[in-house]
């Protein structure tokens, strides 16, 4: 057992601290980017603060708390630096999978004497897990879009397992997670038009030598977990056993929430800052449209933030249920929840719209907190995950039809 770093942290005051952060968080925007990172003294503002070890065991001295705590301090952050919040969910995040499908002694080595712990992670699976030996095996390739990859620990990420028969199809997929002792950071975060801090590197292995124990016949997006994993026994608490699909969903409603919240923060700064041409002596936050812009947008942002909240709340009953036998944690209501998180997403990122049509083209400038968010926004909403919207939309229509949804794949 490792004690957490403050064995009487609360939720509440976990989330006062991501929010306590915010001005510095603002101040480090411009330099995030610059660095395509945040920058040494967040990582460390993060590791003081508990950020990390959210969703961790307590049994590796992490503190355990809820995935709606974890989606609220997701939000929090993101509302300070969009890129930044990107980072900190998706190395932050993925200790839920370690924790729930890996024996105990694999975690115990992942996990180490003091609980560091950070894990990027990337769906496409690279490469194969070609054996060496009885009990290791051999990784070659570079994973790409590894958000979170400077300051991780490890990579939890997909291959295949090598085919049945020289120069055949490849086998089945399979999940492994690697130290990083064994992989390369490439330095390829560069040209992108948004989350440009968020540190969504490459990672590079050569003749990488893992334990075989390290890879499971596992598909990160279609995780089987009805009646509970090993990890939720080992730990005692249900959140070990929940599918990924939707919590991955979550993960990015949660940041364009946050973002979603810096754009009205951002545009109630510029209209209170700018005359009229016509009336100097009042500004644009004294005309009605305007105040119906904000306002129509914080009413879209606020709603897809509790529905973020309360879908995890869902998500955690799910899990619960799952263990308990009441009703397994299947695809279908993995298919359902996910889809509500990327409603609210796509609600969050339309009211980012709204406010961008009326801000105002100078503040589109490079170096302007308003450009930053719209290309941060655009960005998040050309990931894999809000392009599944209309796979998910149609599973689960099939599923309240009595229709087979098998088929219809979640990625090309």
């Amino acid at each position: 057992m490792i004690a957490p770093p403050e064995p009487e942290l609360t939720e509440a005051e976990i989330i006062e601290r991501a929010v306590a952060l915010r001005p510095a968080l603002l101040d480090r925007q411009a330099e995030t980017e610059h660095l395509s990172h945040y920058p040494q003294e967040t990582h460390k503002d993060f590791l003081a603060a508990g950020f990390y070890r959210i969703l961790q065991p307590r049994r590796y001295g992490g503190y355990e708390f809820g995935l709606p705590t974890f989606y609220r301090v997701v939000t929090e952050i993101s509302r300070g630096c969009p890129s930044t919040g990107w980072a900190l969910s998706l190395g932050a995040a993925h200790v839920l999978q370690v924790a729930g499908l890996y024996e105990a002694d694999v975690q115990d080595d992942v996990f180490g004497p003091d609980g560091d712990f950070r894990a990027a992670s990337t769906v496409a699976p690279v490469g194969t897990a070609e054996p060496d030996g009885d009990d290791h095996v051999v990784l070659d390739g570079t994973w790409n879009y590894c958000s979170g990859s400077p300051f991780a620990t490890h990579l939890l990420a997909q291959t295949m397992r090598p085919a049945e028969q020289p120069g055949g199809a490849p086998g089945p997929m399979a999940l492994f997670v690697a130290p990083r002792e064994v992989w390369s950071l490439v330095d390829d975060w560069y040209g992108v038009l948004g989350m440009r801090g968020s540190g969504s590197n490459s990672i590079r292995m050569e003749r990488a030598r893992i334990p075989a124990r390290n890879v499971l016949d596992a598909v990160l997006m279609d995780l089987p977990v009805e009646g509970g994993t090993v990890g939720a026994r080992l730990h005692g608490n249900p959140m070990y056993a929940g599918r990924a699909a939707s919590f991955y969903e979550g993960e990015l409603a949660a940041i364009l929430v946050g973002l979603g919240y810096a754009v009205t923060d951002e545009y109630a700064r510029i209209i209170a800052g700018r005359p009229l041409l016509t009336d100097p002596g009042r500004t644009r936050a004294d005309l009605h449209d305007y105040q119906r812009h904000l306002g129509e947008a914080l009413a879209a942002v606020h709603t897809a933030h509790a529905a973020v909240q309360h879908t995890a709340a869902d998500w955690m009953d799910a899990c619960r249920r799952n263990v308990t036998g009441e009703a397994p944690f299947n695809a279908a209501q993995d298919d359902r929840l996910a889809l509500v998180f990327v409603t609210a997403g796509m609600m969050a990122f339309d009211a980012v719209q709204k406010l961008v049509r009326t801000a105002g083209s100078r503040h589109f400038r490079d170096g302007e907190r308003m450009q930053r968010y719209f290309r941060d926004a655009t960005t998040a909403w050309t990931h894999v995950a809000p392009s599944m919207a209309e796979p998910f939309a149609r599973r689960v229509a099939r599923a309240r039809l009595g229709l087979p949804a098998d088929d219809i794949l979640l990625l090309p």
